[in-house]
């Protein structure tokens, strides 16, 4: 059965992480998504290995794990957009699309015809994404913006460490991920609208903007309070005990959300009277308490290794788990039993290893269509569909390198 986007047509000239994930979001969803990239090189992150793709002889090809994550169900086109007969085609393609993705700096695709308002002009019912690092205006606009530096200006990194450490930036780029999540959530709206209505419209979508408001409570906790949140490890601001605890022979996420799981704890460690005394009893008691409580559980946790918790504390229904590497989720059972894994074919490595979907839709499920694509390896077939270009005109491209 067709995707739920099936009868889309996305545009996609944005490169690295933010937009490419937007894109392979669409893609995963039905949407035929073309990949415009620049020629030679292409998008940023098919150089950023080791580690690489490898074939069936367990060499390196030359496709970085990075750009795998981002680009799963796209054609790629490289196309020379600043030459003038680079930007006809972008623009032509641009005309035949239902959705455009860029993340060029502030003004920079003017110079090609290629921004919302040229496009416009012959496609009006476009959906034009952009996506910057702080926006279409204010100060910062002109920046460059880089998901390291956003996790440190939007406050991120000023919650994540340990009380005593340096500032931690997380160990993903969080702020792209959510910013193409965030995009690709806008363009949905935005198609909903068009369906309406016939009419397009620009998104701008910031990296900035995207964090500050993924701060959630750290950022209604300062708007309410006054104060700014400080670093608490793996502790939690508004909830006790909500955090790591080392064990015997390891270490334990514990998580508990209300009272009555506080209350089952105490019962599983033997230590009843913790739950009992007022200043434990409930959770703005333990907040206020955190400095007494924890170095109490800290000692009765670490006298158990960490399967005798795990097991007791789920029996009772008491939110825990294990800290899990990369190798110990892919073999996690419960990431076999929903496919987290998925192998695709491939043209330079026989299979690709991807992971799968998040998106679970019971009449139109997500299918895995393409791998992600080998740089301007769709230059042709793209052309022909989209543009219904002859393949002597396409060969005149080729030899004048536009494409």
């Amino acid at each position: 059965m067709p995707g739920s986007l099936a009868h889309l047509r996305v545009l996609d000239l944005s490169r690295v992480l933010a937009g490419p994930w937007a894109g392979q979001a669409l893609a995963d969803l039905g949407a035929d998504v073309v990949k415009v990239e620049r020629p030679g090189q292409g998008d940023d992150t098919r150089g950023w290995g080791p580690p690489y793709l490898k074939d069936a002889d367990g060499r390196d090809t030359s496709e970085a794990a990075y750009f795998l994550a981002a680009n799963r169900g796209k054609r790629s086109l490289t196309l020379d957009i600043a030459s003038p007969r680079g930007g006809e085609v972008a623009r032509a393609l641009a005309a035949r699309a239902d959705v455009v993705l860029e993340n060029y700096k502030v003004g920079t695709l003017a110079k090609y015809g290629l921004d919302y308002a040229s496009l416009k002009a012959i496609n009006p019912g476009l959906v034009y994404c952009s996506i910057t690092g702080f926006g279409q205006d204010g100060p910062y606009a002109a920046r460059a913006g880089y998901d390291f530096m956003i996790q440190g200006m939007a406050g991120l990194m000023s919650v994540t460490g340990e009380p005593d450490g340096p500032p931690e930036k997380a160990g993903v780029a969080l702020v792209d991920i959510l910013t193409g999540l965030n995009a690709t959530i806008a363009v949905l709206a935005a198609l909903a609208h068009r369906d309406r209505t016939g009419e397009g419209q620009a998104i701008d979508m910031a990296l900035f903007d995207v964090m500050v408001a993924s701060m959630a409570n750290q950022a209604t906790n300062y708007l309410s309070s006054g104060r700014a949140p400080r670093r608490l490890g793996n502790a939690h601001p508004n909830i006790v005990p909500y955090q790591v605890f080392a064990t015997s022979d390891g270490h334990i996420i514990l998580a508990v959300g209300n009272d009555g799981q506080f209350q089952k704890f105490c019962a599983v460690a033997g230590r009843p009277e913790i739950a009992a005394d007022p200043r434990f009893a409930r959770n703005a008691d333990r907040v206020r308490n955190r400095a007494e409580l924890i170095p109490i559980l800290e000692t009765a946790i670490r006298e158990r290794p960490s399967a005798s918790w795990l097991e007791a504390l789920e029996r009772q229904g008491v939110p825990c788990g294990p800290i899990n590497d990369m190798a110990e989720v892919f073999a996690d059972p419960q990431a076999e039993a929903r496919g987290l894994r998925v192998e695709m074919p491939h043209p330079a490595a026989g299979t690709v290893p991807l992971v799968a979907s998040p998106f679970r839709l019971s009449a139109t499920p997500v299918e895995y269509r393409r791998p992600p694509p080998l740089l301007g390896q769709h230059a042709g077939e793209v052309l022909a569909d989209w543009l219904e270009l002859g393949e002597d005109a396409i060969d005149d491209l080729r030899r004048a390198a536009v494409i």
